[in-house]
Parts: C-alpha cells; structure tokens; sequence
C-alpha cells in the first residue's frame, strides 16, 4: 500500500514530572482517553483520517528493565488495528517513569533502546515511528529552563540531556529496524527561530539559532557548527559520546517531521532572554531553513490554534498553515503529511505543562465531552477536499506503507534485503527501496 499524503492527527501522551518530580502531568487522565479511547478512535475514523499520533503512556507500561504492563496498549493497539488506522508511534513524550528519574540518568538510552525493541516486536505490524517525541523541547524545558522532570536550569543539564535523549532516539531506531527492517521514523521537532531584537541582540541570537539544531544534528549524524562543538565539549560531552552519533547512520530511514506554533518564533534581547515573536516568518520560511540544511522529506507534525472569542481563530489557522504546507511543497520540497495537534482539547498546555491548574484549552478538533469543534469540520472538509488532489500531482513523494491488517511477517525478509541492498548514504532509500516493493 502506497501513500502519498498523510493527513493526521494525535491523542496528547504527555506525562512530565512537576513539582520536584511530586506530580505527573498525564494528559491522557486530564483529557479523559484512558475512559474514552474507543469514542476517540471512533472520532478519528469520523474525519476520515488514517494517521494516527498515538503511544502507551511509558509511565504506566514500563514498569522495570524487561518488565511491562501491556494490557492498555494490547486494548488500544488492537483496536486501531482493526480499525485500519495507521499509527505513529510515540514512545516517549515529555516523561519518564518513576524508577528511571529523569533525562539526566545515563541508564536511559540503553533501557528505553530495549524498551522501543521488545513494543515492536509485540506489535510487529507497526511500522511508523517517533521514538522520542520534541527531543530538543524535551531537554530545554527538563533540564534549562527548570519547568519538567529533573528542573536543571544549566547548560551543562542541558547538554546531558540531549546527548541522553538524542542517544536513545537513535538506539531505538537501531532496534526496531532489526524487528521492522522497513520501519519509517517520523521525527516530531519543534522548529524554532529567534530574532535579534536590535544589534546587540545579534549575538546571543545567533547562538540560539546554532542550537535549535543540536537535536537532529545529533540525531542525523550532522557535523555541528564549530561554536557548538565548543558549547557540547565545554558542557560534559565527551569525543566518544559525540562520535557515536556520527557512528549510526540511520538518516536514511527518517522523515523530518517538524512542529511549528505561533510560540516557535522568539524576540532575543541583548541580555540573552527572551519573549513571543507571534509569526514572523512562518512554518514556510523555516521549515525551508530545515530541509536545506537535512536534505529529508518533511511532515508537518504539530499545529494547532485557540478558538477564540469569534469561533473562527483555529480555521483561519489551519487554513494558513494548510497555504503554507502546499507554498513548501510547491516549491520543490517532499512534504508527505500534516497534522492537526491534537484530536481533542488539552488541558494546561497554556503554562506548558509545568502547572497543574486543570485549564482547559480549546486546541483540539473536539472539545472534552467529544463534540466536534469548527476547525474540526474544517480539517474534515479540508481532507475531503484535498485527498484526491494531492496524488495527481508529482511532486509528491510515495511512502511505502502498510495498513495494519495487512501485514505479513513472511514478507520483512524480502524488504530487509532490498533495504540492506540500499544501505548508503541516500536519504531517500529506504522510500524509495518501498516504492519499488509497493510497484
């Protein structure tokens, strides 16, 4: 089965710690899905979408090293199976269970990397994956800014963070790729852009624009730029721990998923701090600095929008992040999907997660009691509109999915051949290697 545009949505599985690791934000318990999953996957199928964001939520599934709980995942997995609703698994958002501690433990790569391995092989049929959702926010809000899980506020937590997590990310694609050979990695990265806000911002400005990339660089095996090589050496990254990821060379498999918010774009002052830009130059511009700088196919795989007082703030949103998803692809660049984030309203995204206030945020296509909301029709209308016009055109690049109830494990021999026959440095192989298995 061949796609050629991935229209999606999400279900939030945030669980950070607070409050000096005390509470733990499970946005599943505060937007009612552990009690409503089935009428959310029936909401999912109402819209006609087939790309789901979806994960089990870590805290309560891993409970010790080669010790799991399943049973909500074998529920929740089974069903979307059934359904046919093809799932991007997220595996970690934002938390860590409580015997790990947090993004500072050196135990977490290797842990999680047996983790993500031991899911994909109880549910081999899953081929989409985010092993570690928004790496560069998770490490900035953990363990910079203080707000989730460790609230480190160094540049030396930071930089332990972020090896540790980036590391993870590329040992459980390691791993799932031996269980999946032809398994796709959607990464879902906040892209971010900080304006100087007069000349002598310009220089604290240019070191955050340098380290906006550390994740993926890290991720994709990038050479950094000599300033924050200096920056990683400087703050506890060793040679060795930097080598290693130009020692796994799995950008083949990936697709560079990307987050854009009206919150993405920064004002820098000449003290270093910051405030809200509002959209300046827009999920266009940016996501171009992106793409010209991984050279990978890209999805938009977050945005979202407040209703408003009038009704009709989210569709406006939608609407221009839509314009500006086709602008992208127009001029050249192999976008595969994009995502409205997420399925219903969440609750204290206003403080970012690191209050518990219980506020209700109206982000989603539905509301908390599962009442579609205008720009849920409006995304509905859109996908009608647009599913069957995106095929016909070239441009687009065919990802070589498989429904769910289609799978066959007799069949993953013969994929793994062709992309082992694909190993080198070509970003686009391993979909193209599915395209010629899907012909």
């Amino acid at each position: 089965m061949a796609h050629r545009f991935m229209f999606a949505t999400g279900i939030e599985n945030s669980n950070p710690t607070i409050d000096g690791g005390r509470f733990r934000v499970d946005e599943y318990e505060k937007c009612g899905h552990y009690k409503y999953w089935k009428t959310d996957f029936e909401l999912v199928q109402e819209l006609k979408i087939h790309f789901l964001r979806y994960g089990p939520p870590i805290h309560k599934t891993f409970l010790s090293p080669g010790r799991y709980d399943w049973s909500f995942a074998d529920e929740t997995f089974g069903d979307l199976r059934r359904r046919k609703i093809i799932p991007i698994v997220d595996l970690c958002h934002f938390g860590l269970p409580d015997w790990l501690g947090n993004f500072q433990n050196p135990d977490f790569p290797e842990l999680f990397a047996t983790y993500a391995a031991d899911f994909a092989k109880r549910y081999p049929w899953v081929q989409l994956y985010t092993p570690v959702n928004e790496m560069y926010i998770c490490a900035l809000f953990s363990a910079y800014y203080g707000w989730w899980n460790e609230q480190l506020t160094t540049d030396r937590s930071f930089v332990t963070a972020l090896k540790h997590i980036v590391k993870a990310n590329v040992l459980a694609m390691r791993r799932i790729i031996e269980v999946r050979p032809d398994a796709i990695f959607i990464q879902s990265e906040s892209t971010e852009y900080f304006h100087a806000e007069n000349p002598r911002a310009i220089k604290p400005a240019e070191l955050m624009n340098a380290r906006r990339f550390l994740s993926l660089d890290l991720n994709y095996g990038k050479r950094v730029e000599s300033e924050m090589y200096e920056y990683l050496m400087d703050n506890g990254m060793t040679r060795e721990e930097y080598h290693f990821f130009h020692s796994n060379n799995l950008k083949r498999y990936c697709v560079m998923g990307n987050d854009y918010y009206i919150t993405n774009e920064h004002r820098v002052c000449q003290d270093g701090s910051t405030k809200s830009a509002g959209e300046v130059f827009g999920y266009y511009a940016i996501t171009l600095q992106y793409y010209q700088r991984y050279q990978l196919p890209v999805m938009h795989t977050e945005t979202n929008f407040w209703e408003g007082a009038r009704g009709d703030e989210s569709v406006n949103w939608l609407w221009k992040e839509w314009a500006n998803v086709l602008r992208v692809r127009n001029d050249g660049v192999p976008i595969v999907g994009f995502t409205w984030y997420s399925l219903t309203d969440q609750v204290d995204w206003d403080t970012a997660l690191r209050q518990n206030n219980g506020t209700v945020n109206p982000l989603g296509l539905y509301d908390l009691n599962r009442n579609i909301r205008p720009v849920g029709r409006a995304y509905q209308q859109l996908i009608h509109d647009w599913r069957e016009v995106l095929p016909l055109q070239s441009i687009c690049l065919v990802m070589p999915i498989e429904y769910p109830d289609k799978f066959e494990p007799g069949a993953q021999e013969i994929k793994r051949s062709a992309v082992a026959a694909r190993n080198d440095q070509s970003t686009h192989s391993l979909l193209k290697a599915g395209q010629e298995s899907n012909k």
